[in-house]
């Protein structure tokens, strides 16, 4: 064999090497885009894998997919397959990112993308042409935050109503929050809505449709000028296109926009400081004070309970009520809260009550002086203190002092006298017995942990056998992890529903996996065809094959046609039902 034999040889091995060799890679749809514009990455792959792992996007918000996508090509009798999972990404924020490797199993082996680098710029300039989805979106869908007061005082409640505009020839779908503002400079409270209604308003003199998106309440904790960070949404924006469907309708686009209410800025205005009363504690609104006892007369060690309450609306959860001034011979202990406020759209109500157990040691009569209350009023705009009436404690006798119970309150304590039974529950002689001994040797226990240790050791060969026969079924290995993944792939369809996109991916996954955990066949072998011929030689019945075959071509067609979320749950439980059907059958 001479030289160029070798030659040749050594060539057709390395073209043969570099046809085997797997491609899994990258791409972006630009490699430098505005803070304001999208992105676009597929992960493409010329060989079908499993357990996909995509990178974080850690400066990014994905604001769309996975979308997955197959095709088979023939040309010249010779296949060409790729696969292709991509993602739509927003940037946060402007500078040089990299977005790192994404991995996936192929063939028992694990392949992984080069890192990619992005530049974002600050946001350019849209396009304005009115045939431009993007353009068109961004005219009729609009984020308003309406503030209920611009100028209130510390501690006022003020309300933050978010509102989503639409326009009548546009739709939405896919709302989610990506930039929630903080509410640094202020107690907040989200107030819950009852689904979203739509209403009838109007936008610059335009007429629209709105929801309320979102209500909060806010008690502004200083005063100056304080900032109300923005709001901003990602929203699947339906424009119509040029294009007509048979009826002569609009076809319909869908392009992801993302709208912001903007920052808003308050000025909270400080409370006076002309009649300030020397115990104001902070509180705002309109309160009531209530001072009661459980009981007026009692006898000694018995207990009572005192309790503080103050009611109204303001800023309830941000101030401190004001404490008894119970005298010293009165036992007191720490008292128990029991707070009843909830959070309107118009700020709090209810009560905050105190309760304080008080446990007399003497007879005699015990003055508890009046309290006072503080508060400034937002409707007069002026301090007001509302004083309690005093309280007299009368401790009738003291059981475990009889003479002091005969004596002058006023010399009680020189008329203590000591009792000689005080200590009579100390001992002072001994009954002590010897307790019966037990010996460990020759007992139950000694011959159980002699005996446990030799028959734990064929116990134990059984299970390394079994184990060892376990770990070696390589076949039954992959079929309990393809089974347990189709599995887990119906659990993610589950809790995508009412996703449309995520659902159908994962329901796919779901139904392909459970093919190949009982068929052992690739996801590039599937045709409905071969699927039909296979299941029927495991002597599946026609209903149920057809039943899959039905369920696989939902999936095909719902990502490119509406599907409510009824029929959602309607392929979700065909599904489960098709797998529990087929599995039954197969022989």
């Amino acid at each position: 064999m001479n030289f160029k034999n070798h030659i040749l040889i050594i060539a057709l091995l390395f073209s043969t090497l570099l046809a085997a060799q797997v491609k899994f890679e990258a791409k972006l749809s630009k490699a430098k885009l505005g803070l304001n514009e999208r992105l676009r990455i597929d992960f493409e792959m010329d060989k079908d894998g499993d357990n996909f792992v995509p990178p974080s996007f850690a400066d990014f918000t994905v604001v769309g997919g996975p979308n997955t996508s197959v095709s088979n090509t023939w040309i010249n009798g010779k296949r060409s397959f790729k696969k292709t999972y991509s993602y739509f990404l927003a940037p946060k924020k402007v500078g040089k990112f990299t977005i790192k490797q994404g991995t996936i199993e192929i063939d028992g082996e694990t392949y992984k993308t080069f890192p990619i680098t992005v530049e974002v710029t600050p946001a350019v300039e849209l396009p304005t042409d009115p045939n431009d989805p993007n353009y068109v979106a961004s005219q009729n869908i609009h984020l308003v935050a309406e503030v209920s007061k611009a100028n209130p005082y510390l501690n006022e409640p003020i309300t933050v109503t978010y509102k989503l505009y639409v326009s009548r020839e546009t739709g939405v779908s896919n709302i989610r929050e990506i930039d929630n503002p903080k509410f640094s400079d202020f107690w907040s409270q989200n107030i819950p809505t009852n689904g979203l209604p739509v209403q009838n308003g109007q936008f610059n003199g335009e007429d629209y449709r709105y929801v309320i998106w979102r209500r909060t309440v806010l008690y502004p904790q200083k005063s100056g000028e304080l900032k109300i960070e923005p709001l901003s949404l990602d929203v699947t924006v339906e424009v119509p296109s040029n294009r007509r469907d048979f009826f002569g309708g609009p076809l319909m686009t869908q392009v992801n926009k993302t709208v912001s209410a903007g920052a808003r800025t308050i000025k909270v205005k400080p409370l006076p400081e002309q009649g300030k009363p020397a115990n104001f504690g902070g509180a705002v609104g309109e309160f009531d004070l209530i001072v009661s006892t459980s009981k007026k007369e009692l006898k000694a060690t018995e207990s009572l309970q005192l309790t503080v309450e103050v009611s109204g609306k303001g800023n309830m959860k941000l101030f401190e009520l004001p404490k008894p001034n119970i005298p010293s011979a009165l036992e007191v202990y720490d008292p128990v809260k029991d707070d009843k406020v909830s959070t309107r759209i118009d700020g709090m109500y209810g009560a905050r009550i105190e309760n304080y157990t008080i446990v007399p040691q003497f007879k005699g009569k015990y003055p508890i002086p009046g309290i006072s209350f503080s508060y400034f009023d937002l409707k007069t705009e002026q301090y007001k203190t509302i004083t309690s009436n005093e309280m007299v404690i009368d401790v009738l006798d003291d059981p475990m002092n009889p003479v002091a119970s005969n004596a002058n309150p006023a010399n009680i304590k020189q008329a203590i006298v000591a009792n000689a039974e005080a200590f009579a529950y100390i001992k002072s002689q001994t009954n002590l017995r010897p307790k019966d001994g037990s010996y460990f040797f020759k007992s139950t226990a000694f011959w159980t942990s002699l005996l446990a240790p030799l028959l734990a050791i064929p116990l134990a060969l059984i299970v390394r056998r079994r184990r060892e026969s376990y770990l070696s079924d390589e076949v039954g290995m992959r079929m309990r992890a393809q089974d347990k993944l189709a599995k887990k792939y119906l659990g993610e369809a589950k809790k995508s529903l009412g996703q449309k996109e995520l659902f159908y991916v994962a329901l796919e996954r779901a139904l392909h996996n459970f093919l190949k955990a009982k068929l052992h066949i690739e996801t590039s072998e599937f045709s409905k065809d071969k699927i039909e011929e296979l299941l029927s030689k495991r002597q599946v019945s026609q209903e149920s094959v057809s039943e899959f075959i039905t369920l696989l071509e939902s999936c095909e067609l719902a990502r490119y046609s509406p599907a409510t979320d009824v029929t959602m749950q309607q392929d979700y439980n065909n599904s489960a039902t098709a797998i529990a059907a087929i599995d039954k059958q197969l022989r």
